[in-house]
């Protein structure tokens, strides 16, 4: 190794400032398994659970205490496939790093570890190299494709006095920098802090909490006045806490946690099968109501694949001839991609035409390449390619051949430059156009998303005129946001355009407009986006996009192309109708039936059900309505949003209709039939099972319930749900029996149930606006 006194940090300082500022790696947080189970724990639904096993512990009732306790458990694990990956997002960008680094260390150069490199370290830039750090070119010149950082399709040139910034790949040149920031602090680990920071509140869960809420306010005043007329009538302490531990069970949504993920795993096997893998099961949930797209340009909407779109040829020149000129002054070992796509599309042009006798790769600090070729009649041709600025210097320029350059450049192409002739004696032979083109069906994608109801907008870190003319290719209205607008992120839906935006600033945007209402998703492929795709409520990556890109999303393409995005949209609305079916169904029930035991309570002056006849009717008919996940559902046409007080509203009502239907079988069974209250208690059980049934029914439908057949599932559950009631009803079993006439009389009273429930919910559905 050659010593370099004069440059670099010794050992001891670098020590000291790696003690100062920490390792170059991203900040990482882990949350351990157990905490995050017994976060689990802790909330509405869990908590009337926890209240409902103390309660039982109090009666002795140490198997159904069991059982509850088991249910708490079985929703607990699974919401835990619920977790998101902010840690896989990291350790991919942890990863991305490189491993080492040639730096120069007491005068030195020397590999080290990346992690070891601290601000003020030399280190030294080579071709394929990842750069390990941010920095500031000392000397020489590179070019870095920085796509998967900025956005920006195209390489840059770096050279001595500009920057470079960590994850880079450098794909020509050499050069030595000086460290400037790292870990945390770099533009690569700031973008880590992003994503580690990341968070919004999904849909789905405020949704779980509304419910829960709002039944806890409604029957809990309910179940209060229940309480405190028992107590009034004399009831013992003992038939007290029973009373209360049955109504508590009654108001709680128990299967409701478990029927969201239930959903979702199932939709989410779905999308597996057509090229879309959901790393977070409830981004299904999110995606049914995603009403605004954010997708980046690079690699997203367009395939990150340079390519030959036009070419000008000046005068004695023809297009094919210009192509193969640019082809023989590109390197075919080097790993420049606008070599790459020059050679790519000659390799049909005048193939035989021409030897390379010397070649000189591409120089950052002139900005060409040049070849001496041999041509077929063994003439000497010298070719020099590169920038026009740089050319037109060196060749006679013909006339207008400055405005097609600004003409390319205005439509988001970058133009190469194509000289050849005899050495001093050089011409233009003419411009390539090189861009990174849409891909295939970004239009078709943008196009079918507005017909559902989802605005695409751009937020891309290439320039203004690039973005603007893709927009415009793939059906996005161009209509460009000024820079101070996003500063002040303010008025930013008048705008589908965000160009030259940074990883912060896109995550920023994203956050601006979740609180102004919108439901976003964030559609990109890159290191620069993992921060957004991270904080969007549905990261969508592209199956191109890198590993950091990959691990932050919460919905991963497996397939090319950009279809899956719809196929997404679809199923997610499909499966948001059907737990609106089970959650206006639930919220019907569980309305009703605390109602219900405060109307028996005075019609029989008795509880007319049990802790143990409730934990039954939880276990046939809370746990078997989630048949309905498996149901058919046709999605909306519109973004699918939780509207909680008007789903509220809507259940409350339906409760009351269905109230009438229990408490008239009740006071029949009564006044009339004058059955005692261990038979009253078993008609309450089977009265409560098939009118529930009759409302799973009535209420799976937006239409009449004969609009659509119900889903084997949903069969298949009705008959196993009414047979268990009928075998424990008539046996006898955990219960007093009840005569089969009356089981059969209940039974079709109940299907006469669903045709009114139907008839009633159409205007009541309608009336609230619940679609």
């Amino acid at each position: 190794m050659t010593p370099e006194p004069t440059i670099g940090l010794t050992t001891s300082d670098a020590q000291s400032r790696l003690a100062a500022v920490g390792p170059n790696l991203p900040v990482e947080t882990e949350v351990s398994f157990a905490r995050r189970l017994l976060a689990r724990f802790w909330g509405p639904v869990p908590w009337m659970l926890e209240v409902a096993i103390l309660l039982q512990i109090a009666l002795r009732e140490y198997v159904e205490a069991g059982v509850i306790a088991g249910l708490l458990v079985f929703n607990a694990i699974l919401a835990l496939m619920q977790e998101g990956r902010a840690a896989g997002a990291l350790a991919a960008l942890k990863r991305r790093l490189a491993p080492t680094a040639l730096v120069c260390r007491d005068g030195v150069w020397v590999e080290r570890p990346a992690a070891e490199l601290v601000p003020g370290d030399v280190i030294r830039l080579y071709l394929g190299a990842l750069v390990p750090a941010d920095g500031h070119i000392l000397s020489g010149d590179v070019v870095v494709d920085q796509s998967m950082l900025t956005g920006e399709a195209l390489p840059v040139d770096a050279a001595a006095g500009q920057t470079v910034f960590a994850g880079a790949l450098v794909c020509g040149g050499e050069a030595t920098a000086e460290v400037t920031a790292t870990g945390a602090r770099s533009y690569f680990g700031r973008a880590a802090e992003l994503v580690r920071i990341a968070h919004v509140a999904g849909t789905e869960q405020r949704a779980i909490r509304a419910v829960a809420r709002n039944l806890a306010v409604v029957n809990g005043a309910v179940a209060a006045g229940i309480i405190a007329y028992a107590w009034a009538i004399g009831l013992t302490e003992m038939d007290l806490l029973g009373l209360t531990l049955t109504a508590v069970l009654a108001s709680i949504p128990i299967a409701l946690p478990a029927t969201f993920t239930l959903s979702a795993a199932i939709g989410a096997q779905r999308l597996a099968a057509n090229g879309v893998l959901l790393t977070r099961l409830s981004a299904l949930h999110e995606v049914a109501a995603m009403d605004m797209l954010c997708a980046d340009k690079t690699g997203t909407l367009t395939r990150n694949e340079l390519r030959v779109d036009q070419i000008v040829p000046f005068d004695g020149f023809t297009a094919a001839r210009v192509l193969r000129l640019a082809a023989l002054a590109s390197s075919e070992a080097g790993r420049d991609p606008l070599d790459a796509a020059i050679r790519a599309a000659a390799t049909a042009a005048d193939p035989t035409w021409g030897r390379v006798l010397r070649l000189t790769p591409f120089d950052p600090a002139v900005r060409i390449a040049q070849a001496v070729i041999a041509t077929p009649e063994n003439d000497t041709l010298t070719i020099v390619k590169g920038a026009f600025a740089a050319i037109e210097t060196m060749a006679k320029i013909p006339a207008g051949a400055r405005e097609r350059v600004d003409a390319l450049g205005a439509r988001g192409h970058r133009a190469i430059a194509i000289a050849a002739g005899p050495p001093g004696a050089l011409r233009l032979a003419g411009l390539i156009a090189i861009s990174d083109t849409p891909r295939e069906d970004s239009a078709a994608l943008i196009m079918a998303l507005r017909d559902l109801g989802v605005r695409t907008i751009m937020v891309t870190g290439d320039s203004p005129s690039t973005a603007v003319q893709i927009a415009a290719r793939v059906g996005i209205a161009s209509a460009l946001c000024p820079p101070e607008v996003l500063a002040a992120q303010s008025d930013l839906d008048a705008y589908a355009v965000f160009a030259r935006v940074l990883p912060a600033e896109k995550y920023q945007l994203v956050q601006s407009l979740q609180r102004h209402g919108h439901v976003v998703g964030m559609c990109g492929d890159g290191v620069n986006d993992a921060p957004a795709l991270r904080q969007a409520h549905v990261g969508i990556a592209v199956a191109s996009a890198t590993d950091v890109a990959k691990a932050a999303a919460a919905m991963v393409m497996t397939e090319p192309g950009l279809g899956g995005i719809v196929r997404a949209v679809r199923e997610g609305r499909a499966a948001f109708q059907r737990l609106l079916s089970y959650t206006l169904n639930m919220v019907t029930k569980k309305t009703e039936i605390v109602l219900f035991l405060a109307v028996g309570l005075v019609l029989t002056g008795a509880p007319v059900m049990t802790p143990v006849l409730m934990v039954l009717l939880m276990l046939t008919n809370d746990f078997l309505s989630m048949s309905l996940t498996m149901d058919r559902a046709r999605p909306a046409a519109a973004p699918s949003v939780w509207r909680m007080s008007r789903i509220t509203a809507s259940g409350v009502t339906m409760g009351a209709c269905k109230l009438l239907f229990s408490v008239g079988v009740l006071a029949y069974g009564t006044l009339w039939l004058r059955l005692g209250i261990g038979e009253l208690r078993t008609l309450a059980f089977v009265t409560l099972v098939f009118g529930n049934q009759a409302t799973l029914y009535a209420l799976r439908e937006r239409r009449h319930m004969w609009s659509s057949r119900p889903g084997w599932w949903v069969i298949l559950s009705s008959l196993a749900d009414v047979a268990l009631a009928v075998t424990l009803a008539s046996a006898g079993l955990l219960m007093t029996p009840l005569a089969w006439p009356v089981i059969l009389g209940v039974l079709a009273a109940a299907a006469g149930l669903a045709f009114v429930l139907d008839q009633v919910k159409l205007h009541i559905l309608a009336r609230l606006g619940v679609e």
